[in-house]
């Protein structure tokens, strides 16, 4: 080891700056040999701590009191807001009777739980932010190649349509052969025609010379004129060539005909960090679910049920009014859609406040307050169900005007931020007609759609990515076809689906396994599903007007 950066690492004291230290200040902080130390001190003992250079740091230097400026602060005063104090100030009048904290124990809390923050920071959030950084760098470098990967899909189906056109071309090419061929042999059959009686008309002309020249009477006599035959002239035939009409090109419809380019999904997960112990909680499905409460609300044919608070749910049928009922059945609120149209889904917001759709106006609306106000409005497409998300985004499943399609669309406030509409391979993930879709997410982010028309539940996860499909489970009891209306969740993942049809519930687990009916509580005809914050289960039942609230969990 070279000597000299040994003697570069031994401490030196900080006013000699020769000599090895021996101590320290801690109240100044300057390290001290054992010659300076009374040189150090000289301005007064009691304004410096000296302790051995190994035990530096260990004082805790105390504020100064405003009021009695000799003496340190180590009391606070938990009555008057944790201000500093000293014991004069505790022994004073202002502070007779009040409580007192050692400021030595505030600050040994405190300095744990800066360690604590440390070390939270450096082992838990720092390399969470790593691992963030390294996805999205990840993402960053593979962008070239996927969309690499788009644009020769693209071109590969281009030479697709290339050959396609070229079949047809030359299908075009040989038909237009034919055609000429027919004309060909049309035309040489006429000309063959006329030249025959070409031909007998020179013999005519020769025989009539003879007879001009010959004195024989006979026949001269007998000869017959042939001028009426030869009258009689043929048709003049005149073919028209064929003509190619060329059908004008419809440029959106060829677009479209190309294929889908499915649009930019910018959905962003939500990441917690979980500082504390997680609850692990797990709660199993009661062998028979328990009827608990029936609410009769006088609907006709309800449809839809959502979860407000303390056993108070909001509903909606073939009406303009969304009714809010008790458990006990009795009617607290009446929201009335000013359209005069029946609202096509609800929902409550996180602050508790109504959503609804207005199909009539293409409109979701937010009841604040008792006044109705205007969220989103759509052109081109009709809103017809919706959720609210864990983090406050809006879905909204919607058609195109023509009926033929739908799509989930994530909205935060009224800002469109995600549009989920077809899979991988460009086909469409809902079914294209006017039948009912109902929405919901799961805890894990997936967004679940109960697809009436495909008779299916389709599952995406938060990316607009297609997880999986659920047509139904075979069973010897559920005679007619898998009817999915409402679909709801549980704090374990669980998706509840209501099959109108079969007077059920079907339970799966977040992979789409089936686990079990609920169809012991007298259900008819099910429709709108959700779940309260203890997971008790409210089901509306479409022609009875009643709502059932239902305990399937532990």
């Amino acid at each position: 080891m070279d000597p000299r950066s040994s003697a570069q690492d031994v401490h030196r004291c900080d006013l000699c700056e020769t000599a090895i230290l021996h101590s320290y200040c801690d109240l100044c902080h300057v390290n001290l040999c054992k010659l300076c130390i009374g040189d150090h001190i000289s301005d007064g003992y009691d304004k410096h701590k000296i302790v051995p250079f190994q035990e530096r740091r260990s004082t805790l230097i105390y504020p100064k009191c405003a009021t009695h400026s000799h003496k340190n602060c180590d009391l606070q005063c938990k009555n008057c807001n944790n201000i500093f104090v000293c014991s004069s100030c505790a022994a004073s009048e202002k502070h007779r009777g009040h409580i007192f904290i050692e400021v030595s124990e505030v600050y040994t809390t405190k300095k744990n739980a800066i360690a604590d923050e440390a070390n939270k920071l450096e082992n838990l959030i720092s390399p969470t932010y790593e691992e963030i950084a390294l996805d999205l760098e990840n993402q960053l470098a593979n962008l070239d190649g996927g969309y690499e990967k788009l644009t020769t899909a693209i071109s590969k189906q281009g030479e697709q349509w290339h050959r396609e056109i070229d079949i047809i071309i030359n299908k075009k090419k040989t038909v237009i052969s034919e055609i000429k061929v027919k004309h060909r042999d049309l035309l040489q059959k006429h000309l063959d025609e006329i030249k025959q009686i070409q031909a007998l008309i020179k013999q005519t002309l020769l025989a009539i010379e003879e007879l001009k020249i010959s004195t024989e009477v006979s026949p001269t006599i007998e000869y017959s004129s042939k001028i009426r035959e030869f009258s009689k002239l043929p048709p003049k035939v005149k073919i028209t060539l064929p003509t190619f009409i060329p059908k004008p090109l419809d440029h959106e419809k060829l677009y479209n005909m190309f294929g889908q380019i499915t649009p930019l999904s910018t959905a962003t997960e939500k990441n917690v960090l979980s500082l504390n112990q997680p609850n692990t909680s797990v709660r199993e499905l009661l062998d028979e679910p328990e009827l608990v409460a029936t609410i009769q609300t006088g609907y006709e044919k309800l449809r839809r049920v959502t979860y407000l608070n303390e056993d108070c749910v909001w509903t909606c049928g073939l009406t303009k009014d969304i009714k809010c009922f008790n458990i006990k059945g009795e009617l607290l609120h009446t929201v009335s859609n000013k359209s005069e149209k029946w609202p096509n889904d609800i929902a409550v917001d996180s602050d508790g406040n109504l959503l609804f759709i207005d199909g009539k106006s293409r409109t979701v609306n937010k009841v604040n307050n008792g006044q109705t106000e205007e969220l989103i409005r759509l052109r081109g497409w009709t809103p017809s169900n919706l959720c609210v998300t864990s983090n406050g985004d809006l879905l909204v499943i919607m058609f195109s005007d023509d009926k033929t399609q739908y799509k989930v669309v994530r909205y935060s406030g009224s800002t469109e931020k995600q549009t989920i509409q077809f899979d991988d391979e460009g086909k469409p993930l809902y079914s294209g007609n006017i039948n009912a879709k109902h929405i919901t997410e799961n805890r894990n982010h997936d967004i679940c759609v109960a697809d009436f028309g495909a008779r299916a539940v389709v599952v995406v996860n938060q990316n607009g990515k297609l997880r999986w499909r659920y047509i139904g489970h075979s069973s010897v009891t559920k005679k007619k076809p898998f009817c999915p209306v409402g679909i709801t969740t549980d704090s374990q993942s669980r998706i509840l689906t209501a099959d109108s049809d079969n007077y059920c519930i079907h339970i799966l687990d977040q992979d789409g396994q089936f686990l079990r009916y609920i169809d012991n509580c007298d259900l008819e005809y099910p429709y709108g599903l959700c779940v309260d914050n203890n997971d008790n289960l409210f089901v509306s039942e479409h022609l009875n007007g009643n709502v059932k609230k239902i305990k399937f969990l532990r």
